[in-house]
C-alpha cells in the first residue's frame, strides 16, 4: 500500500498477510505511518497504490461488504456515553444488520467475551477506563468480522484491566480470528502477537517473529558476571574461551559481554574464574528483547 499527502509519501510500499488464527502486531514510533496504514486497512481511507483483501474481497472506502469483514476499535473509546453497554451495543448492531433474537444472543455472548454480563445495563459514563475499553472491543466484535483491528486498546487503563483485554485478544486469535493489533507497550507485543511488523518512515523495516526479528538484526546475549577478584583477569579469560566475544565493561564489581547464544559460555566462563581462583557472586544472561531490535532498527524506543 502507498499513500501521498501532497509531496510527502506517509506510507511507502507497506505489505503484510495476517492469517486466521493469528495476531500480528504492528510496531512503529510515532509519525512512522501507523494511523494512514490501518486507516486504509479499515476502509476509511483509499490507497494511491496497491491494496487491501479481506477473505480475498478488496477493501475500499466504498466496499461496505468487504467493510462488513472488518472490527475496528479505535484507540478513542467510540460509544455513547449516557446510554448503557447493552444499549450501545443494540444500536451498533441494528447498523450491522442485526435484529430481533440474533441480535440479542449475539450482544449477550460479546458481553460474556469481554466480561460486561453484570455491568452491561449501567450508563458507560460510569465505567471505569479499562471497563470502557472492553465495551469498545465488544461493539466491534458483534457482527463476528474476520479481521480485528485494535488500535492501542489498552492506553490507560489499569494492570488488571489491562491483563482482562490481552487474555480477551489472545482467546479472539485462538478461536480462529484475524487480529491486527498496535501497542506503544513492548511486553505487550511479547506476549500477545505470533508475528510483528515493524513500521518507520512509510516503509515496512522488519517483519518474523520475536525470535526472527532478534536473529536477523544479530542482537547478541549481555552476560554480566559479578566477582569479588581481579576483573581484569577474568576479562583475559573470556577473551581465550571466545574471540568473538566483546567486552563492554570491566570494573572492579565485575565485567559485561556481549556473546551470541551467551548460555554456552556459562560453564567455561565459571571454570576459567577457578582456575585464575577469582569467586563468582553473580552471574546473569540477558537475552535481546524487542525492545533492543526495535532501537536498533528505528533508533528510538517504541513510545518516543
Amino acid at each position: 500500500m502507498t499513500k501521498r499527502y501532497g509531496e510527502r509519501l506517509a506510507v511507502d510500499g507497506v505489505g503484510f498477510h495476517i492469517g486466521a488464527g493469528e495476531c500480528y502486531g504492528l510496531l512503529g514510533p510515532n509519525g512512522a505511518g501507523k494511523t494512514t496504514t490501518i486507516s486504509m486497512i479499515c476502509g476509511l481511507l483509499d490507497s494511491d497504490g496497491g491494496g487491501v483483501r479481506v477473505e480475498d474481497e478488496p477493501v475500499t472506502v466504498r466496499s461496505l461488504r468487504a467493510k462488513g469483514r472488518i472490527g475496528y476499535v479505535p484507540q478513542d473509546i467510540a460509544l455513547y456515553l449516557d446510554l448503557g453497554a447493552r444499549e450501545n451495543l443494540r444500536f451498533f448492531g441494528r447498523l450491522y444488520g442485526l435484529k430481533g433474537a440474533a441480535l440479542d444472543e449475539r450482544i449477550d455472548a460479546v458481553l460474556a467475551i469481554v466480561g460486561l454480563s453484570d455491568r452491561a445495563d449501567e450508563r458507560i459514563e460510569r465505567y471505569s477506563g479499562g471497563m470502557k475499553r472492553r465495551a469498545n472491543i465488544a461493539a466491534g466484535l458483534l457482527h463476528r468480522p474476520a479481521l480485528l483491528v485494535l488500535d492501542e486498546p489498552t492506553v490507560g487503563v489499569d494492570p488488571q484491566s489491562r491483563h482482562a483485554i490481552l487474555e480477551t485478544v489472545r482467546s479472539l486469535a485462538d478461536d480462529g480470528m484475524a487480529v491486527l493489533y498496535t501497542t506503544h507497550y513492548m511486553e505487550e507485543a511479547e506476549r500477545l502477537c505470533d508475528r510483528l511488523g515493524i513500521i518507520d518512515e512509510g516503509r515496512l523495516i522488519a517483519e518474523g517473529t520475536r525470535r526472527e526479528l532478534v536473529a536477523n538484526v544479530g542482537q547478541r546475549d549481555r552476560i554480566r558476571i559479578g566477582v569479588a577478584g581481579d576483573a581484569a583477569a577474568l576479562a583475559a579469560g573470556c577473551r581465550a574461551i571466545d574471540p568473538e566475544l566483546e567486552l563492554v565493561v570491566v570494573g572492579d564489581g565485575g565485567i559485561e559481554v556481549l556473546a551470541t547464544a551467551g548460555r554456552r559460555l556459562l560453564a567455561p566462563i565459571i571454570q576459567a574464574a577457578e582456575t585464575a581462583a577469582i569467586e563468582i557472586t553473580g552471574i546473569e544472561v540477558i537475552e535481546p528483547d524487542l525492545e533492543a531490535v526495535f532501537l536498533h532498527l528505528t533508533g528510538k524506543a517504541l513510545r518516543d
